[in-house]
């Protein structure tokens, strides 16, 4: 996509709607960042520091309390107003050895990667017949007659799209799959990786549980692999695999939050909060995910420090601990907020990797649709239309659902993001520099024109919260 011809014609065409809503001066300053994210690098330079300095970030690591030094020591350098940290504690999970291997009828080692918070096997390893099904509704469906003293294989294929959705389909074997398997008796869960790449490499992720459910030893392997033993299973011979996995999970940790804030000229108590997650799996580098969301919501805000015109209102970045886990940043951020969301003008986060933004959607109150409008408007250049009257906010800010925070949706481009997601893969190369400054171009003016507003967007009231109620889980 040329970028520098639409920001030019950008540049000319101000649709009569945005000269409604905002005031003129607004528009020429939200103009002026989006030209200057697409001349910048759009935050290259932060992904490509975290990922090598710090690499993988699982919560609880080691590599987690760098991280959040790392972000610290970032913020407090850009110079930002105000940087401090929150603290988010959790349950912590470490991976040791993982090892699938097909025992007959036929031998093969499968490429192999635990799934989040697996108990570990027995000394040795299980070895059992295999029980296939074609996803989780299949195995729901089982009577425990085809599944008991078995190992489960769920071997259901991420559909590639555009926006992700594939991904909502197929996650439930990986997220329920092994409580409903240990309920009917299997032994051990194995999946087909959630995800699209037909490379050699296992996609992790985590699993649901509560305290009093005991979880299977469950591991992923590549889709390869997965291929093979589904070909193997349609055979007239049983197939046994052996699955070893040494992990164990420790005590609680706290990481923190870590919070950096442009203090608002006019109206400093009402914040734009922009988030992304600074956590990653312990495999690859949590370039996509989430390095470039660090990357791009830091570099939008950078920019709008760097102006010597203050916002009207505070714009805050959030870089949430814990989210792969299962989203105990998040859950620390909403429960510290439960008095004070109608404090929130709008949240905004990045965790879809590093694809052109194609779509702006939000949930905000009636009055303020037309503002969205606006900002879609200067957006238009950057190739982003206008979406659905509904948004999320983003996985971290989803825990502040319920409480009716007003919410914005920047949708990417996820075609390739689950070639690489939760995997080695998962490496710097994989960010295409050109769609980074789009993104940071896109959040820049979000949070500029979001600060501006000469309307609330909503947060806190009765509306969005019912409206959040009704549209259910991520």
């Amino acid at each position: 996509m040329n970028f520098t011809l639409l920001l030019a014609a950008g540049l000319l065409l101000a649709g009569p709607l945005a000269a409604e809503t905002f005031p003129k001066d607004d528009l020429v300053v939200a103009r002026e960042l989006r030209e200057a994210a697409l001349a910048g690098d759009g935050g290259y330079e932060i992904v490509a520091d975290l990922t090598t300095r710090i690499g993988p970030r699982l919560a609880g690591s080691e590599a987690d309390a760098r991280a959040v030094e790392w972000a610290v020591k970032m913020f407090e350098e850009m110079g930002f107003d105000r940087v401090w940290t929150e603290p988010a504690t959790f349950p912590t999970w470490h991976r040791g050895l993982e090892r699938t291997e097909i025992v007959s009828p036929a031998h093969h080692e499968l490429v192999t990667l635990a799934l989040g918070f697996s108990p570990a096997t027995p000394e040795g390893g299980i070895e059992a017949e295999v029980a296939m099904f074609d996803d989780l509704a299949a195995l729901e469906a089982a009577d425990e007659s085809e599944v008991a003293d078995r190992i489960v294989f769920i071997r259901n294929r991420m559909e590639r799209t555009r926006t992700g959705a594939g991904y909502g389909r197929a996650v439930g074997a990986r997220s329920v799959g092994s409580r409903v398997a240990e309920e009917k008796g299997a032994l051990a869960l194995v999946i087909r990786s959630i995800g699209t790449s037909n490379n050699r490499f296992a996609h992790t992720g985590m699993q649901r549980f509560d305290s009093d459910v005991r979880l299977l030893p469950a591991v992923a392997i590549s889709n390869p692999d997965a291929d093979l033993l589904e070909r193997l299973m349609g055979g007239d011979e049983p197939v046994r695999i052996q699955v070893e996995v040494d992990a164990e999970t420790v005590e609680s940790y706290t990481s923190q939050n870590v919070i950096a804030e442009i203090t608002g000229a006019e109206k400093p108590e009402e914040i734009v909060a922009l988030g992304a997650h600074l956590d990653s799996w312990d495999v690859g580098t949590g370039a996509i995910d989430d390095g470039a969301g660090v990357a791009i919501v830091t570099e939008a805000a950078r920019l709008i420090h760097e102006l010597e015109q203050r916002p009207d209102r505070s714009i805050r970045v959030i870089l949430f601990a814990a989210e792969e886990i299962g989203l105990w940043g998040g859950r620390a951020w909403a429960e510290a907020r439960a008095e004070d969301i109608e404090d929130y003008q709008l949240v905004a986060e990045s965790d879809f990797g590093a694809g052109e933004i194609y779509a702006i959607s939000a949930r905000v109150r009636d009055e303020a649709w037309p503002m969205i409008e606006a900002i879609q408007a200067e957006l238009e250049p950057l190739g982003i239309e206008l979406g659905r009257r509904q948004a999320s906010g983003g996985p971290d800010f989803s825990p502040a659902r319920p409480l009716g925070v007003a919410a914005v949706d920047l949708h990417q481009d996820g075609t390739e993001y689950f070639d690489y997601h939760h995997t080695v893969n998962d490496t710097l190369d994989k960010i295409e520099p050109e769609a980074l400054k789009q993104n940071a171009a896109a959040y820049a003016v979000l949070a500029w024109l979001g600060a501006q507003s000469p309307v609330s967007f909503g947060s806190g009231e009765t509306i969005l919260a019912e409206e959040a109620e009704a549209e259910g889980g991520d």
